[in-house]
């Protein structure tokens, strides 16, 4: 089944946009910092005090019928920037009750444009009036507000996740990627494990934007939160954002099956089903049997009772012969007929078996390297040694090494 964007869209609707709380309680935060506390102390002029005390008094009451009167009255009077600030933060404590997203960006703007604020103070508010400008699909006043704070503090991580989306909403889907794994890579150089939605908006991100890191990100996702469900997921972007034959969809099944994460009819037919034709009948049944024991499939229905009749009368004898297949393929000078018999013993659990036939492939000059110590590093993390595995697939270059990281991933999280 092909791995739609509204599909991805739902399978990872837990990583929803950054910028998912409302911008009115990101703004009644910053709000709340008193200037003192920040280092600014205003004062009233004597000419603009009466004026502005009237208007606070409309504020603290919410006496909505009048704060715009007394605002427009307590500017007139106003004569210093200190003056200024108080109006401007009366009329946004004003706004915020109304829950008025517009008044709020306008006197954010004018807060910020008094330049009376000490830098942090400032870009705390900046922050909040991008967000508003992004939930009012003003994505290039969003951007303009939020581009100063990180280049002045490149580490500010509510910023930059702010601007992916405003990135990705702009249709910049490359910029919107470097964002968000820049977010992630500050959080864990913190020594602080960002939160699953941030790997699953990065992925998201990354696949609507076609983009090559997809696979990447994918597996940093699973590397650190390594659920049966994250790894169908992990595992289905992948073969959705690839160009696989039979071969690197098996070794890519065969992941799911290690992690548990083989679900539904789809899968398990997708799976056996290719086993057979590849003529791994042994391990399709196999494959068939666990389904049947963990109901995830029917046996009674007509398409999995049919090929289950395949895969057992096709099967009948094969692991009996692989004895004398493996002194055979030994012996031989390609090293087709030692691969081929490593895969059966593979398909059947023995993976030690598996193991010395890959070595053996490993010696013959016609081998495909990449192939063999992807199969090879396969069959070691199925055996428990995490070391050897480790080592044969990060020998895996060409076509065959994305999936080598996937298998990697595996045994990083505890294989």
């Amino acid at each position: 089944m092909k791995l739609t964007p509204n599909k991805l869209a739902m399978l990872l609707a837990a990583g929803s946009v950054f910028v998912a709380a409302p911008a009115v309680a990101q703004t009644a935060e910053s709000a709340k910092a008193s200037p003192q506390a920040a280092g600014y102390q205003p004062k009233v002029s004597s000419g603009a005090r009466k004026e502005i005390v009237a208007l606070q008094t409309a504020v603290n009451a919410n006496d909505t019928a009048n704060i715009a009167a007394l605002a427009q009255a307590a500017k007139a009077k106003a004569k210093t920037k200190d003056d200024q600030y108080l109006i401007a933060q009366l009329q946004l404590k004003a706004a915020i009750a109304a829950k008025n997203e517009a008044a709020m960006a306008e006197q954010l703007q004018t807060l910020v444009g008094l330049d009376v604020l000490p830098a942090s103070d400032a870009n705390s508010l900046r922050v909040s009036l991008g967000k508003i400008h992004y939930n009012a699909k003003a994505y290039d006043q969003a951007a303009a507000a939020l581009e100063p704070v990180i280049q002045a503090n490149p580490d500010n991580v509510d910023a930059i996740t702010t601007l992916a989306e405003v990135r990705s909403s702009q249709g910049k889907g490359a910029e919107a990627v470097a964002l968000v794994q820049k977010a992630i890579a500050l959080k864990k150089a913190a020594g602080q494990k960002p939160d699953e939605n941030w790997y699953k908006r990065a992925v998201q991100l990354s696949f609507n934007a076609n983009s090559p890191s997809t696979p990447a990100m994918a597996r940093e996702w699973v590397a650190a939160y390594p659920s049966a469900t994250n790894w169908r997921d992990a595992i289905r972007i992948y073969q959705t954002t690839s160009k696989l034959d039979d071969a690197a969809l098996i070794d890519t099944m065969r992941l799911s099956r290690a992690t548990g994460s083989l679900k539904g009819e789809n899968d398990y037919f997708r799976f056996a089903n290719t086993l057979v034709v590849k003529g791994y009948a042994g391990e399709a049944k196999a494959v068939l049997d666990e389904g049947f024991a963990s109901k995830a499939i029917d046996k009674s229905s007509q398409t999995f009772s049919q090929l289950y009749t395949l895969a057992t009368s096709r099967s009948q004898g094969d692991r009996a012969s692989l004895g004398a297949s493996a002194a055979k393929a030994k012996a031989a000078a390609s090293a087709r007929a030692s691969m081929t018999t490593g895969d059966a013993y593979y398909g059947y659990g023995d993976y030690q078996q598996a193991v010395d036939m890959y070595r053996n492939a490993l010696t013959k000059s016609d081998v495909d390297k990449d192939v063999a110590n992807l199969r090879l590093g396969m069959a070691l993390a199925r055996s428990g040694d995490k070391a050897g595995a480790t080592a044969a697939l990060n020998a895996v270059g060409g076509s065959q090494a994305e999936i080598a990281k996937l298998w990697l991933a595996y045994i990083a999280a505890g294989a």
